[in-house]
């Protein structure tokens, strides 16, 4: 007979909140210490190339281990929040890594919830990361739905340029991509380097597919985006996203009967 968790109380919950608080407090008083000095983007790539071929059929964790012993706390983990595996796989190597996501305002109630989840209970530091504009602003300037008439401009504008001017403070940015998502994705390498933002960019999860993705959510009860479950594999803005039919490749409700694909981030 399975074991029910106790139910906590209030006061339990709010004990257990302040503890996670302080102990996220306490990393962050200690963390200048652990930083080494900055290297120049040539010292970058050549660890990248170096990486890139030794590390290519290696396991998550051992590409995440060569992370933290190389990179520390300049790595930035880059979380859409449709899930919280990849975080939850980096905090492994290094608990409390800054966890990037991008508030462009036009999120899901959803994304916007399990981003306060992901804050609130894993060893996690998340780095709100938001456009020049706000919606209202943007609206203003360049008409309102922007990104039914141009969407590449309303991403470069609410992605791709505040993730830009962010990563700037890193060495090593680790993302979610994953080969099965789409054709572009396919030759996805773990270790590569990114020419375009200069810096290294770690792929770790790139060889899994979305059922390995959902088997480790629910082995390690990592926080998921209950969209997940709802026919949206693939979650980006509210709206520009759809729920995708059986079948149809996982991205194919992202920018839906639009000559779109990509926001731009990665390439």
């Amino acid at each position: 007979m399975t074991e029910t968790a106790p139910v906590l109380t209030l006061a339990d919950q709010r004990r257990r909140q302040v503890e996670h608080d302080a102990a996220r407090a306490e990393h962050h008083q200690q963390r200048p210490g652990l930083l080494a000095p900055r290297r120049s983007p040539e010292e970058l790539k050549a660890l990248a190339e170096e990486a890139s071929e030794r590390l290519a059929d290696a396991t998550a964790d051992e590409v995440l281990a060569w992370v933290a012993e190389t990179f520390g706390y300049r790595t930035a983990v880059a979380c859409s929040m449709a899930d919280a595996v990849l975080p939850d796989v980096v905090a492994r190597h290094l608990p409390w890594v800054d966890t990037l996501f991008l508030d462009t305002g036009y999120h899901f109630a959803e994304t916007v919830g399990t981003r306060d989840a992901v804050e609130s209970t894993m060893q996690l530091t998340v780095v709100d990361v938001t456009p020049k504009r706000t919606v209202a602003e943007q609206d203003a300037e360049f008409g309102k739905d922007l990104f039914s008439r141009d969407p590449g401009l309303c991403c470069q504008m609410r992605k791709v340029e505040p993730l830009a001017e962010t990563l700037a403070d890193y060495e090593v940015w680790v993302t979610g991509v994953r080969r099965e998502d789409s054709w572009l994705r396919a030759g996805t390498p773990l270790v590569e380097w990114d020419e375009k933002n200069s810096m290294v960019k770690v792929n770790p999860l790139a060889a899994w597919t979305f059922d390995e993705l959902l088997a480790y959510a629910a082995e390690h009860d990592v926080v998921i985006n209950p969209l997940l479950n709802d026919g949206y594999p693939s979650i980006g803005c509210e709206p520009c996203t759809r729920r995708v039919e059986p079948g149809e490749d996982p991205r194919a409700g992202r920018w839906a009967g639009l000559d779109k694909s990509e926001c731009g981030l990665h390439g």
